[in-house]
This record gives C-alpha cells, structure tokens and sequence, in this order.
C-alpha cells in the first residue's frame, strides 16, 4: 500500500442552512478542497451521507455530487454507515489511492436535517438502529443513547453532573470556530438547568439537528510533496469495526466493543499508542458517547471515562484535548457530514492553523467516528509529516 496524504480540506459553516440544497453545500465543501489542494478534477469521489434519501427524497449523491462540481465522468459513489458514513467514506477514498487504483481522490460528507419537522428528522435518525428489535417498540435514537447513560450512571455510581465538563468543553472551544454552530459559552449551572430530552440525557448532553458539508482531497505520499506547500498530514491508520445494531444483543452494553476493535487494530497498523497520540476528536454526539470512546480508546480506564473531563484533561493543554474545534456538541452533528468535519478538524490542528484553539505541538492526532449506537465505529490516526 502506498503512504496516503491529505492535501486539501474544505468545510461549510454548520446551521440552519436552508438557503442552499444538497448539492451546493457539497459543491462549496469540495470547491474549497480542490483548490486548496491545486487539483481541477480528482479521479474518483466517495460521498457520505446517511439521510438524503428520506428527508431530500435523494438517492445517488455521487453523481448528483460529481456532475454538480463539474466533473462529470470521474467514477463516484455515495457511502452510508448511518452517523459514521463520512469516516467510512474517507477510507474508501484511503484505499483507493493506497491501492493505487486512483491517484487523487475526493471526499465529501453532506447532510441536511433542518427542512424538516422534528418527527420526520427523528423517525430518519431512528434508522441507525434495529428496526425490528428497536425502532417497532418506539424507541427514539436519543432514548437508546439514554439507556446506555442510565445504565453507565448506576454501574460506576456516576453523577449525572459527571459528564457536564464535556459540554463545557465543547461549547468553549467552539466559541473560536467560525464555522461552529453554537459559539457561545455554557456554565455547569446552564448544564444542570437544561431541559431533559430522554433521561438523563438533557439538552447539553446531546449534538443538535442541523445542515452542512465537508471535503477532504488525498493523494499518495510522493505526488503530495509537488502540490502543497503546506505541511503534509499522512494517513497512519484507518480501520473499521462492527458490532451488533441492537443493544439487546451486545455482549457488553458499556464496552463498545466496535470502537475498542477499531481503536486496537489502528493502533496495531500505525504502530503507536495511546501516549503517541497528541489530539483526539470524539464522537460525542452524546455526552455518554464520548466518555466510552475515552475508555474504548484507551485513555481512560473502564468505568472512569468521565475522569479526564473532570481533571481537565480533554481541554486544549491537557493531556489528551478533544473536540478541539467544538465537536459535535459545539460545532455540530450534520451525521454523515460529521466524520469529515472531525478529520478537517485534525488535519487544521496537525497543520498548526487552529490558531486560538491550537495544541502546542500536534503532530499525532485520532478520529473516531461512530455510527449509530455503536454498531459501526471507524477510527483514523493521522500524522504530520514535517
């Protein structure tokens, strides 16, 4: 396999963005990456997207995408694994340019979830899960997501103020992304007053509803150094791992086993640890959620996930910074956009152009990207080359 290398990102404000349809949110994602990597056309796209088609009533993004950015022709297709399509999708693009089947290769991962009404969105949402074991019962997205909160809190003896330092993080950081939906501050007062969605998951545990569109343009090792100038961020590790989709049927439902698979084997691929790792962007479209990836991931021990939130370890400076550009919580969850938007996340920190919320000295970052309850986790570790 030959060594992949990031050259171009691009990225949309994250909102209420009805203004502008799928394909337009698409086409300034990829128009930013493109010309940021010095390419007028890739070879291939990979689009990722997990709603289109229940709430655009749109199917076959990869060339509706390709021919709306002018590049009709180039082979594209559309990658659905619910809220981890947009990871799923950077690793096909990885695979193919590591395999040398392509040369450059395109990313996007596009969602518009605010055109429609609140059931609607949730209905589509409540597809991550099993819909003959799950979804039949009523069981919401967020309810499934509070189960496993209720169940954690009560296992470890957790206080539901546990998991607020999260939140706090999230919307700190996003307060210097421009491109955050919520750039404003939120207290453990506001934490402990917002209203409860499904408990006890409240309003600042859970990522919003929301629009938006990422791109990413990669390409091998070799042809990268005669195209940017800007440090080169090389593809460590990517990996994919699966689970059961019903929690019924999970052997463990705290340990999300898919994310520790995942966590381990890119480990294994790149040859690092945890210790390597220098900026770590969560999942946390829950609070719950980005506690476990800290203990999937190896970073915290089992049961103690909300420990490193607590001792101020997650915050930019600490000993392992995540959501350093708001996350999903702060900057927003456009679910099969959000994998790309984590990566573009990295690969700014990895470049040094976090600017107010930069890492001193990133040169390891990870990604873990989760799709529905954990059934579908993929993990990338990236690296900055010089």
């Amino acid at each position: 396999m030959r060594d992949v290398c990031i050259i171009g990102i691009g990225q949309t404000p994250i909102g209420e963005l009805w203004d502008y349809s799928l394909r337009e949110l698409a086409f300034q994602a990829l128009d930013q990456a493109a010309r940021e990597a010095g390419i007028e056309r890739p070879e291939a796209l990979f689009v990722g997207n997990m709603l289109a088609p229940r709430l655009s009533d749109q199917a076959h993004l990869g060339a509706l995408v390709a021919d709306f950015a002018g590049w009709r022709g180039i082979e594209a297709a559309t990658v659905e694994a619910a809220c981890a399509s947009g990871g799923v999708a950077f690793q096909a693009a990885v695979r193919a340019v590591g395999s040398g089947a392509v040369d450059v290769a395109a990313v996007c991962g596009v969602e518009k979830m605010t055109d429609d009404t609140p059931e609607l969105v949730t209905s589509a949402l409540a597809t991550a899960a099993d819909a003959d074991y799950e979804c039949v019962h009523g069981a919401s997205f967020v309810a499934l997501n509070a189960l496993i909160m209720r169940r954690y809190m009560h296992e470890y003896r957790v206080p539901h103020e546990a998991f607020a330092p999260f939140s706090i993080n999230a919307h700190r950081n996003a307060m210097n992304n421009p491109n955050a939906m919520f750039q404003r501050p939120i207290t453990l007062e506001d934490y402990q007053r917002a209203s409860m969605i499904s408990e006890p998951i409240n309003l600042y545990d859970s990522s919003p509803i929301c629009d938006g569109a990422a791109a990413i343009i990669v390409c091998p090792l070799e042809m990268a150094r005669s195209l940017t100038d800007r440090p080169l961020v090389r593809v460590r590790a990517s990996v994919t791992a699966t689970d059961s989709l019903d929690l019924a049927s999970r052997r463990d439902l705290l340990a999300l086993e898919a994310a520790q698979l995942s966590a381990r084997k890119a480990y294994e691929k790149s040859g690092l640890t945890p210790a390597d790792v220098d900026v770590f962007e969560v999942h946390d479209a829950f609070s719950i959620m980005a506690a476990l990836s800290l203990e999937a991931a190896g970073f915290a021990e089992r049961g103690r996930g909300t420990w490193p939130a607590r001792d101020g370890e997650i915050a930019i400076g600490g000993r392992i910074p995540i959501s350093t550009m708001g996350g999903l919580k702060g900057r927003g969850h456009p679910v099969g956009a959000t994998g790309v938007y984590e990566l573009v996340d990295l690969v700014t920190q990895l470049r040094g152009e976090a600017e107010a919320n930069q890492v001193k000295n990133a040169r390891i970052g990870m990604t873990q990207n989760i799709g529905g309850t954990g059934a579908t986790v993929v993990t990338h570790i990236l690296e900055r080359m010089n």
